[in-house]
Formats: structure tokens, C-alpha cells, sequence
């Protein structure tokens, strides 16, 4: 595996499925720790490259002195012989817990041997099981009985390896060959200062790579900005009165709605983000607002520039007032709101963790906020009992801080409608927007609030919430007794399967004969001998309900077909 290489996702190529779990695999590597446990490391591998992981795996426990648990379903012969020693679990019992060695020594003890042909993963994968544990039985002068985990348990605590184990485990530790370095007393490996430097690198490497997504929302914004400049043009605006005072709050309008979607992007990439994110959180790798800081911190040069292109373009070709105090300030509310909707849509990834949810809850609060914005429905015509659904719209904010920006500049107020108020009073009192020039600065106030709570909260749900779909353990029961009585008792329907055979024996017409039977007479046995008296125990492994079918096969041909060449060169001959 190749340094820098990208690991690679649905959308781009990366590295094979095998470099994937080594790359896991050293990842959980890297530091200090002793200390690993690793579950079905093995899933996707081929034998060879399992192989390599867990020789890897043993080199590094023998030579850095390091304890590794590693469960694994019935491993291949040569990797079962890499480990030092088994911890065999049923049932949430340790039936074996010891070295290699002796695992198989201490079945044969049971009267349980595993046959030279199986491996013996696969024996202890099976030696537990009720439907499978009879055909391993070598005590043949005692009648088989089923040996059930606690039965194991029992005599292992009585063979020499349990006693050994229970002998170390009785022993004290002493206290005093501890060391004070020995004890950790944080979750964290390194200082915070190292942690947000790593976190701040790692952030603006990954802009770095989604870099195409930055310059296309670029794009995107210019393109939009010169649409939304030549819908409202200069050249074919007036500020003579109420009306076309209407058509500067419509461009207004239009701007905070085209920023507020620009944030959308956020939902998708932070979204793409959140597996790694959990399983490094899970694994105290960093606590979650070492995640959010660098990745709200860096956004902002970017949302910063995305703000200055859209205001350069389309605040003096639409004919926003000319001063550059509000030049500024139109462009100080333009970055607020596109900071409120990174945080928003942030929010909205942490909450809901996949991508259809996230879209419809996205989608969702969109609209609440442009029907509680007061441009849609204003103010005055908005239910009492939904007032607090006005304020708590970041919109509501953004448009009264653009509106009182514009509507309070010279060429708005010195003009006046015949009642005597100013052209621009009157504009934002018609639109149902307060005329005191405190709501600009109380407007960039609550936006840069809405800001903070929004990335705060996607904080929290990073710290408390888990991944959606997370697979838990399932338990299997198994009862003492033989599978026909359980059936029995418990008054389950069964299948038992029978054929039909001829034999040499004369039998009426309608006999059927079960499969056992016709084991019992090719072994040369009786069919009324009993199993129990002789110590035989019949093959009992898992038996699938199938139908059973014939197949005949008349003049079958095979045909190969000639290359060209040959049968150009036959006709010739």
C-alpha cells in the first residue's frame, strides 16, 4: 500500500478491500496501546491475505509485548496455528481458555475427537452445537448423551489447564510493583493543543481533496449572481415610490434565499463524514468538538469568499444604495446568513444520520423558515398563537437587517409619499419590517447567534448520538435433550426427512424406510439394533428440508466448436 492514496468511497476509486481492513488494522495500531481487541477481522479477506494480517498481528504481540484478542469464525488450519493460545465462548460461557496446545486434548477428555480430516476451528465450532456434537463421540462403549456448555465449563475448571488459570487468577496482585506512569487518568493520549492541530491538518487536507466541490459552488454563485443581476437590473429600476421600493425588497428576498441553499452542500459532506467520525469518537481518538471547530473554522475563509463574489456582482448591478458603509454591511449580513445556514444544515446531518432523512428534514426546515421569515406572510398576518415562529426564524433576522440597510439610506428617506413619511419608512412599514436603525445591528446579532447554537447543537449530537443501524449480537438458546424431544415439547412443527429406497428385502408396496435405516443396513446392522446399546451415535448434523428429485439424461452431446484457421486448413487437405 502506497503512502498518500486515498482510501476511496462509492464515488471514487480507491483501495481494494483487502488494503482496507490492513489499513484498519494498522490504524488501530498506531500509539502506545497494548491492548486490542479485534472482532471478524477476516470478513472479505481471501485465506491469504488473512494470512498475512494475523502473521503481521503475531509478529507485532511477540516482539512489542502487546495482548491482542482476536475473534475469528472458524479460521483457516494455518491461521488457527498463528495463535498462542484459544478462548473458545458459547452461549456467553468460556468453555476453553488456554493454550493451543491443549484445546484439543481436553475435548478428547470430554469424548469429543476431532477427525484427522477436519480442522480444528471447525471442530470447536461445532463440538458445542446440539445438532452437530454426536458425530464427534469416541466413547463408544458408553452410550452417547449430549454434553451441554455448562457441562463443559464444569470440566474444564477440573482439567489441569482450568486449575492453572484459577491458581493465577486467586493470586493478589501487589500494589506495590505499580508505577504512577502506569495509571492513565485521561482518555487522551496527547495534549488538546496537538489533538486540534492534527484535527485543523487533517480538515484542510480534506478540502484540499474536495476541492472541485468549492470551485463548483463557486461557479454555481457567479452564475446565479449574474442571473439574479440582470433579472433585477439597474437600468430598469426607479426609487419613485412605494412600489418600486417592493421590487428592491423582491432582489433582497431572492439573495437571502439563493445563500440559504448554498448551505445545503454542507448536509452531504458532513454526512459522507460521520462513519469515520464515529468509529474514531468510539474509539477515544478525540472528543467531538475537536471535530466541529476545525470544520466550522476553515469553511469560513471559503463562505467568505463565495459572500464577496455574490456582493460584488449584484449590489451595484441591481443599484443597491451607492455608500460603501452599506456595501459592507450588506455584505457582512450575505456571509452571516450563509455561516447560520452551514451550522443549519450541519445540524440537521448530526440529527438525523442518513441521507434520505436528511434531505426530508432539510427540505423541511426550509420552508418553515421562508414561510416564518415574514416576506412570504408578513408579520401582522401571522397567527398570535405562531409568533414565536417569526422569531425564530434566522430569515426574519437577515431580511430585516438587509431591508433597514437599504430603506434607511439618503435616496430613500429624502424623498417622502403624500401622507409625509419618508419613501423608505413607508416601504418597510408596508412590508411589515420595524424602521429603527438598531435591527440592522440586531439582526447581524442574532444571525452570528444562530451560528453558534447551530454548530453547539451539531456538537451534542455528535457527543451523544450513535450511528443509525449499528448490528448487535444475537444469542442463540439451545436446551439440553435431543432435537426430536424439544420438538416434542414444545409443539412446533418439524420436518424429518425420508426417501424411498428398494432393497433386497421383500416390503409391501406403500413401506417407506428413513434415511437411518438405510445407513444402518449399508453398515451391515440391523435395523431394530438400538443406537444406545452398541454406543454407536448416528450422524446428526444439520439437515436442511429438501424435496428430494431424479434426473435422467438421454443422448447428451458435447460439440467444441473449430477456430477458423483449422477449418480453412482441413478443406484444403
Amino acid at each position: 500500500m502506497c503512502a498518500d492514496v486515498m482510501v476511496g468511497d462509492d464515488m471514487r476509486t480507491g483501495i481494494s478491500g483487502g488494503q482496507k481492513k490492513r489499513l484498519t488494522t494498522g490504524e488501530m495500531l498506531v500509539g502506545p496501546t497494548k491492548v486490542l481487541f479485534m472482532d471478524e477481522i477476516s470478513t472479505g479477506l481471501d485465506s491469504s491475505t488473512t494470512y498475512q494480517v494475523v502473521r503481521c498481528i503475531q509478529q507485532i504481540v511477540h516482539l512489542g509485548e502487546a495482548t491482542v484478542l482476536v475473534s475469528l469464525l472458524q479460521p483457516a488450519p494455518e491461521i488457527f496455528d498463528l495463535f498462542d493460545d484459544v478462548m473458545l465462548l458459547s452461549e456467553g460461557q468460556i468453555v476453553y481458555q488456554g493454550p493451543r496446545e491443549y484445546v484439543l486434548e481436553f475435548f478428547e477428555r470430554c469424548g469429543f475427537r476431532c477427525p484427522e480430516r477436519k480442522g480444528a476451528a471447525d471442530f470447536l465450532q461445532e463440538v458445542t452445537s446440539k445438532k452437530d456434537q454426536a458425530q464427534y463421540w469416541i466413547q463408544n462403549e458408553k452410550p452417547y448423551h449430549y454434553v451441554s456448555v455448562p457441562e463443559f465449563v464444569l470440566k474444564f475448571r477440573k482439567f489441569h489447564m482450568g486449575k492453572s488459570l484459577k491458581k493465577q487468577l486467586s493470586v493478589p496482585f501487589n500494589k506495590r510493583k505499580i508505577h504512577k506512569s502506569a495509571l492513565v487518568f485521561s482518555d487522551q493520549s496527547v495534549s488538546t493543543s496537538e489533538l486540534l492541530k492534527t484535527s485543523f491538518s487533517k480538515e484542510w487536507l480534506l478540502m484540499q481533496r474536495n476541492s472541485f466541490i468549492y470551485v463548483f459552488k463557486i461557479v454555481q454563485g457567479i452564475i446565479v449572481a449574474l442571473v439574479a443581476s440582470t433579472v433585477f437590473l439597474r437600468t430598469t429600476l426607479h426609487e419613485d415610490n412605494e412600489e418600486d421600493g417592493q421590487v428592491y425588497l423582491g432582489a433582497l428576498i431572492f439573495i437571502m434565499i439563493a445563500n440559504m441553499f448554498n448551505g445545503f452542500a454542507e448536509a452531504t459532506l458532513t454526512l459522507a463524514r460521520l462513519p469515520v467520525f464515529y468509529k474514531h469518537r468510539d474509539f477515544l481518538f478525540y472528543r467531538p468538538w475537536h471535530f466541529t471547530l476545525p470544520n466550522v473554522l476553515l469553511k469560513v475563509p471559503m463562505a467568505l469568499l463565495e459572500s464577496i463574489i455574490w456582493v460584488v456582482i449584484t449590489y451595484y448591478l441591481i443599484g443597491f444604495s451607492p455608500e460603501a458603509s452599506r456595501f459592507f454591511k450588506h455584505l457582512l449580513i450575505v456571509f452571516l446568513i450563509q455561516q447560520a445556514a452551514g451550522g443549519l444544515f450541519r445540524l440537521v446531518a448530526g440529527l438525523c444520520r442518513t441521507v434520505v432523512v436528511t434531505n426530508t428534514a432539510g427540505s423541511l426546515a426550509l420552508l418553515i423558515i421562508f414561510v416564518m421569515g415574514g416576506f412570504i406572510l408578513p408579520r401582522d398576518a401571522i397567527p398570535k398563537w405562531l409568533v414565536w415562529g417569526y422569531w425564530c426564524s434566522p430569515l426574519t433576522y437577515a431580511y430585516i437587517a438587509l431591508a433597514v440597510n437599504e430603506m434607511d439610506s439618503p435616496r430613500w428617506l429624502d424623498q417622502s409619499i403624500a401622507d409625509g413619511r419618508p419613501l423608505g419608512v413607508a416601504v418597510l412599514e408596508n412590508a411589515g419590517v420595524f424602521t429603527d436603525k438598531e435591527w440592522y445591528w440586531i439582526g447581524a446579532g442574532a444571525l452570528l447567534g444562530f451560528t453558534v447554537v447551530f454548530n453547539v447543537l451539531f456538537t451534542l449530537s455528535l457527543m451523544y448520538l450513535n450511528a443509525i443501524g449499528k448490528p448487535q449480537a444475537i444469542l442463540p438458546e439451545e436446551t439440553d435433550g435431543f432435537p426430536e424431544n424439544d420438538f416434542e415439547q414444545k409443539k412446533e412443527p418439524h420436518i424429518t426427512q425420508r426417501t424411498t429406497v428398494r432393497t433386497t428385502e421383500p416390503t409391501s408396496p406403500n413401506s417407506i424406510i428413513t434415511l437411518d435405516k438405510v445407513l444402518e443396513q449399508l453398515r451391515g446392522r440391523s435395523p431394530n439394533t438400538s443406537d444406545r446399546s452398541v454406543g454407536y451415535a448416528p450422524g446428526r448434523g444439520m439437515v436442511l428440508p429438501f424435496e428430494p428429485l431424479s434426473m435422467s439424461f438421454n443422448e447428451i452431446n458435447y460439440y467444441v466448436d473449430m477456430p477458423a484457421g483449422d477449418e480453412d486448413s482441413r478443406s484444403n487437405r
